[in-house]
């Protein structure tokens, strides 16, 4: 069987075309009347599909805005995040710059309460793991003329005792640790105490003050010093002060809760006093 299938060639193709054109343009140009409904036909078909087009468009046009404002959204996110850190590391680094800077004037402010003592600035590099600070190191030796004997002063008042002395570094014994003892004096009249270390005590915030002669009259909230009589802590720093009294079932003496002046649970820099009163053993 025979095709009798032609295709037909794109030149006639394009003279139809052409020839349908000029037509149409000149019916629109001398019978504008008859041109109307094909081009209303044309409105009612072709303008909902432009409009249809132009919907789709604008509709990915949106979401294409809407995805760069999210990336650029995330992007402005990301570089707040980094300023704010390092904000945050700024601010830190300033807070400890303050804090230190505030623990020098501390320091100095204590300084000017003994202005008759030699005084040395040292800070602590170990501490025990007993919770308070009855036992520590400090980073200054004989090196800096630190020895055995040199009191330690810290906040307002007595620390401890240097009981060891290395060419860069030094041990403290603090006045709460169990086996230290301090002769003091309490209130203006100077009565003769000797103050307990004790960590026991010291967990319900005082140290007990023994020996107080039963006529000694004491009140709560006077002063504790170290005594003029003791063997190893110069005269006059101060320990803490009364928080009550009462009198010993001897009927002899009196003994006292002293408040300390001192804070042993956070102890960072200290004044090592140079002057000493004697050399002793410990």
């Amino acid at each position: 069987m025979k095709d009798y299938k032609k295709d037909i060639s794109p030149k006639y193709l394009l003279i139809a075309l052409s020839v349908i054109c000029i037509v149409l343009t000149l019916i629109s140009t001398f019978f504008p009347g008859l041109i109307k409904p094909l081009r209303d036909l044309t409105g009612r078909f072709i303008t909902p599909m432009q409009e249809g087009v132009s919907d789709v468009g604008n509709w990915f046009d949106d979401k294409v805005q809407v995805f760069g404002d999210v990336k650029k959204l995330k992007e402005e996110n990301e570089q707040l995040k980094n300023e704010v850190t390092n904000y945050q590391n700024e601010l830190g680094k300033q807070e400890a710059e303050l804090a230190e800077l505030q623990d020098l004037r501390d320091l100095y402010d204590l300084d000017e309460l003994y202005p008759d003592y030699n005084k040395t600035v040292a800070r602590i590099f170990s501490v025990n793991s007993s919770g308070w600070f009855n036992e520590f190191y400090i980073d200054k030796g004989m090196n800096d003329g630190i020895y055995e004997g040199c009191n330690v002063i810290c906040d307002e008042g007595l620390l401890g005792i240097i009981v060891e002395s290395y060419d860069d570094y030094s041990k403290v014994r603090a006045i709460i640790d169990d086996r230290a003892n301090v002769t003091a004096e309490i209130g203006t009249a100077g009565y003769i105490c000797t103050v307990q270390g004790s960590l026991q005590t010291m967990d319900d915030g005082y140290l007990v003050a023994t020996d107080i002669d039963k006529n000694a009259v004491v009140s709560v909230g006077d002063k504790v010093i170290t005594s003029s009589v003791s063997d190893r802590y110069l005269y006059g720093i101060t320990i803490g002060y009364v928080s009550s009294v009462e009198q010993d079932t001897n009927n002899l003496t009196q003994t006292a809760h002293i408040t300390l002046t001192v804070d042993f649970s956070d102890i960072k820099d200290v004044l090592v006093i140079l002057d000493r009163k004697q050399e002793v053993n410990y």
